[in-house]
This record gives C-alpha cells, sequence and structure tokens, in this order.
C-alpha cells in the first residue's frame, strides 16, 4: 500500500488558516479520548435492552414479538444512517454531523425510559440507534483523517471500549434495576452521551470541521471509483452482516435461550456479561497481530471459525459450557467488527473512500443482520423452541467463514494489490 495513501492533507492556499495548529500528539489524544467517549455511547443502549428484556416486557406488557422488534429495529436504522451518513457528512462536516447524532443519542436514551409505553420506548429506541448508525459510519474516516499513521491502534481502543462498556452495563443493568427501577438502569446511561457531546464540540473547535479539509491531489485521482460497484465492499458488506446477526441475536436472546434450557435467570444473565467481556482479550490480541503484521487473512478465518464453535455449542452442547460458548462468540463477533473497521481505512485511499465504503458496507451488512433478532423471535413464537432459528445461524456462521478468506485477501478496494 502506498504510504501516500495515508498522508493527511498537505496545506493550500484555499485552506481557512489555523492559529496555533494542534500538535499531531495533542490531536492523536485528543482524538482517542473522543472516540472513547463516542464508543461508551454505541453498544451499551443495545445490551442493556437484551439484559432485562423479561423486566421491559413485563413493565410495559409487550408480546415477545414486540420484544423482537426492538431487537431488530436497530439494524433498520444502522442500514438507514449508513446509506445517508456519507454525504451528510461530506456536506456539512463529519465532526458537526457526529454531534448532532450525539445529541439524537442522548435524548433517544432519555425518551424511551421517561414515556414508559410501547410507543415511547419504540420512539426512543429508533432514535438512538439511528444516531449510532451514523456513527458507526463516520468513525472510520475521522479516524482515517485525523490520525492516519494510528489506524489499527485508535480501531482497536475504539472496537474495545465499545465491548467494555456493553460487558459492564449487561451485567449490571439487571440487579441496578432491582435497586433503582428498569427506567433508571436504562436511562442514566444518558449522561456519558453530555460527556461525548462536550469533547467532540471541543474537538470541533479546536481541529475544525473536516469540510474544511483541502483534498490532496493523490486523492483526487482515485475519487471515481464506484463503492456500489466493487467486489470487495459486497463481500465486507455480507462480512459484516452475518457477524451482526449473529451479534445482536444473541445480545437480545442469550438469555432466554439459556434460560429454556435449564440455568437460573441470574446465570444466564451473567452468560451476557462473559459473551461481551470476552471481546477485550480478542480485540487487544487482533491488534497487536495486526500491528506486527500478521496475515490478516488467517484472523479473520479464525474469528469466523470461533463463531462457528460457539453457536454450535450453545444449540448442540451442555449448558455446564456455556461459558466458553458464549466467550467463543464474544471472541469471534468483536474481531469481525474491529477488522472490518480497520479494512474500511486500510483498503480505501482517501477520507471520502472510507466514508462511502464504510456507509455501504453497514448498509448492506445491517439489512442482513435484521433478520437476526427478528426472525429468531418469530421463529421461536411459532415453533416453541429455539432449535430452528439456532441451526439456521449456525448454517449461516459456517458460510462467513468462506466470506472472511475472501474480504481479507490483500487488495484495495479497487482490486489492486495492497
Amino acid at each position: 500500500m502506498s504510504t501516500s495513501a495515508h498522508l493527511p492533507p498537505k496545506s493550500d492556499a484555499n485552506k481557512p488558516s489555523i492559529i496555533n495548529p494542534p500538535s499531531s500528539k495533542f490531536t492523536f489524544w485528543l482524538v482517542l479520548c473522543a472516540m472513547i467517549l463516542l464508543a461508551t455511547n454505541m453498544r451499551a443502549p443495545i445490551v442493556a435492552l437484551g439484559s432485562i428484556a423479561p423486566v421491559v416486557q413485563e413493565a410495559l406488557n409487550i408480546s415477545e414479538t414486540q420484544i423482537g422488534w426492538l431487537g431488530a429495529v436497530p439494524m433498520l436504522t444502522f442500514a438507514l444512517g449508513a446509506l445517508i451518513s456519507p454525504s451528510i457528512g461530506k456536506r456539512f462536516g463529519i465532526e458537526n454531523t457526529l454531534i448532532a447524532m450525539i445529541v439524537l443519542l442522548t435524548a433517544g436514551m432519555v425518551i424511551r425510559t421517561a414515556i414508559p409505553t410501547w410507543l415511547g420506548f419504540l420512539s426512543g429506541t429508533v432514535m438512538l440507534t439511528l444516531a449510532i448508525g451514523f456513527a458507526n459510519t463516520l468513525a472510520a474516516p475521522v479516524i482515517k483523517q485525523r490520525t492516519p499513521k494510528n489506524i489499527p491502534l485508535i480501531t482497536g481502543l475504539f472496537s474495545l471500549t465499545m465491548t467494555v462498556m456493553a460487558g459492564i452495563v449487561a451485567g449490571v443493568v439487571l440487579p441496578l434495576s432491582e435497586w433503582v427501577g428498569w427506567q433508571w438502569a436504562l436511562g442514566g446511561w444518558s449522561i456519558l452521551g453530555v460527556f461525548a457531546i462536550i469533547i467532540w464540540i471541543f474537538l470541533r473547535i479546536r481541529l475544525g470541521s473536516s469540510s474544511d479539509q483541502a483534498v490532496p491531489i493523490a486523492e483526487q485521482g482515485s475519487s471515481n471509483i464506484s463503492i456500489w460497484r466493487t467486489g470487495f465492499a459486497w463481500q465486507i458488506g455480507i462480512f459484516l452482516g452475518i457477524q451482526s446477526l449473529l451479534y445482536y441475536t444473541v445480545a437480545s436472546f442469550l438469555p432466554s435461550i439459556l434460560i429454556s434450557k435449564g440455568m437460573s435467570a441470574v446465570s444466564a444473565g451473567q452468560m451476557g456479561s462473559v459473551f461481551q467481556f470476552m471481546a477485550p482479550l480478542s480485540i487487544l490480541s487482533l491488534t497487536w497481530l495486526v500491528n506486527r503484521g500478521r496475515p490478516i487473512q488467517a484472523l479473520a478465518v479464525l474469528a469466523a471459525t470461533l463463531n462457528v464453535i460457539g453457536i454450535a455449542g450453545l444449540s448442540y452442547a451442555s449448558t455446564d459450557l456455556a461459558w466458553l460458548w458464549s466467550g467463543l462468540m464474544g471472541a469471534g463477533c468483536s474481531a469481525i467488527f474491529t477488522l472490518s473497521m480497520m479494512l474500511f481505512s486500510m483498503r480505501t485511499y482517501t477520507t471520502n473512500q472510507a466514508s462511502e465504503l464504510s456507509g455501504m458496507a453497514q448498509f448492506v451488512g445491517y439489512l442482513l443482520a435484521f433478520f437476526g433478532p427478528l426472525g429468531t423471535g418469530w421463529l421461536h413464537e411459532v415453533t416453541d423452541n429455539w432449535d430452528l432459528p439456532l441451526f439456521i445461524t449456525l448454517i449461516l456462521m459456517i458460510i462467513n467463514v468462506g466470506i472472511a478468506w475472501l474480504v481479507s485477501r490483500p487488495i484495495m478496494v479497487d482490486g489492486k494489490k495492497a
């Protein structure tokens, strides 16, 4: 891969001057802090629902299918956000767009608990997940543009924070709901959104908007690639989609599946934490190995294989090893997501291409993932057991092993050798 592909834009006569431009070290730490605070808000609101779904279902007097819809709605709004966010970010500036989305996310967390009805909860969920859909897409181009020499590191820490926070919330939200009530247990996390808003506004003021950045000549020459017509983009979209289908299905139904197999509610909830907490080890290992130059193709295939073993164990093996199956799926899902985020930046030539690839792949991916929680909830209600939805999920995970090999080949978005 050409070194020039990752160089930040050079100064230009038409580029607005910046008094006392920040040092690269300052920029690194500011972007890292902003990304970490953004990440704390991007999975916790979704995982929290899966951990106390029976409590919310009883409190709102809704059906299991409606709970399935709450688990499936994020896929549609993530897909919508991924589809429209590249053009909006390009027009208004990535940082400006992200600030607006963090405000929307925070408001959604408050609304879905302040209005304890089915419509209120659904409306808040739509708001916060649409905002997360934008953030999912625009995180990669921010990292590529602001810290081009530290893409694997920043991406790894960003993904790590999401999973650690999700694990914390999954473990504490149920006992917290028994102490302060389910509304505070879900809505109280909105304070993290307030902190994220503050640091992103500071970043915007200090570094300027991405729309102010000049486009280097090297980027102009490769800007006419149609992302939607590249095989790599479709492969990574399907790869990410099958992973997301598993992730959100497990996040929504893992406790319920294990309870049906005879596990206590408390122990089943703890398996949700295991699913989330295995991610840090996976992400740290992946980031270290990528930085050391280990073959990405082998890492991708390994991550997909972990998902196969995990879902097979959950489906057919004893619940005595539920911690192992949950951990393997958590490790596989987090590695695939993190690797995909890295590829958005590492396999594109420009910031705009990174944004477009991220948006296209996540749009395709989340449309596929939509059928996970919704289809699983519907099939369980129709058949009155988990056998069929788990078997279908297992088949998809096996297919994803082959897709992992394809998507991780050392090629750029236009098919040229990386």
